[in-house]
């Protein structure tokens, strides 16, 4: 009786298994016909809920079988109030940046210019736009903190069409840190022509192959990588943690 339990239960899983196969494939013919430009990274049965989870790309949508009706918002667990899509958004973007690690000696350096504090033994990047509200608190607010700690800028002008000169004017001006700082922090435009020959268009590239789509974005000499400011707290222990991976690694 028990064998026969078993393999009823056993040929009814492979029913629901092969049901659910087949929807994902309907619906990935239904999405290609509606977006032919969509990059569909997964397709997946949400388990105790009649929908799909569908990540297009790397946004997070959910579906009925039948493509019929699209949500885009979020999906919270009630009982423990977890908010179940920000949960997989995390965990895409951890796999997204995993796919397009690099080594921190393999950063441009070259196109930085740096800001050394007090011995300047750990090493950090810091992906920066000069018109980025984040970034000039990070750099009002944070860097000055910091310790031990060589910080490699690359100015980054991706929030507004006027970051660009400015960013090269920065460059041309005979002390970028200073020329930085005065514009980051005390709104004083960089007097330098934005004519020298300057990097800001490499590194536009360079951030466009490696997905860097905001700013402050962060990268540790362990490899690991940060999008958005952090506190002085959260900046110390993710150069510890760093630190600690490099010589590990080394090791």
């Amino acid at each position: 009786m028990l064998h026969r339990l078993l393999t009823i239960t056993f040929i009814v899983g492979c029913l629901v298994a092969t049901a659910v196969h087949a929807n994902e494939k309907k619906l990935r013919v239904a999405i290609e016909a509606k977006f032919p430009k969509a990059s569909i990274q997964s397709i997946t049965k949400m388990p105790k809920l009649d929908l799909y989870e569908l990540v297009i790309d790397g946004t997070v949508y959910y579906s009925d079988e039948k493509f019929k009706y699209l949500i885009d918002g979020s999906v919270i667990e009630i009982d423990s109030m977890r908010n179940v899509t920000s949960e997989r958004k995390r965990e895409i973007e951890q796999q997204m940046l995993a796919q397009i690690a690099i080594p921190f000696a393999d950063l441009p350096f070259k196109d930085a210019f740096t800001k050394v504090y007090g011995d300047g033994s750990r090493k950090m990047a810091y992906f920066a736009d000069p018109n980025c509200g984040y970034c000039k608190r990070f750099d009002r607010d944070t860097l000055p903190k910091v310790k031990n700690t060589t910080v490699y800028v690359f100015m980054y002008p991706i929030i507004a069409q006027q970051s660009v000169p400015t960013s090269k004017a920065i460059w041309c001006s005979g002390d970028r840190e200073k020329a930085w700082d005065d514009y980051v922090i005390r709104s004083v435009a960089p007097t330098a022509e934005p004519t020298c020959d300057n990097p800001v268009d490499d590194v536009l590239a360079f951030g466009s192959k490696q997905r860097i789509r905001g700013t402050p974005t962060l990268f540790f000499a362990d490899g690991s990588r940060v999008s958005g400011a952090l506190t002085l707290e959260q900046l110390e222990q993710r150069l510890t943690t760093a630190e600690e991976n490099t010589k590990k690694n080394d090791g």
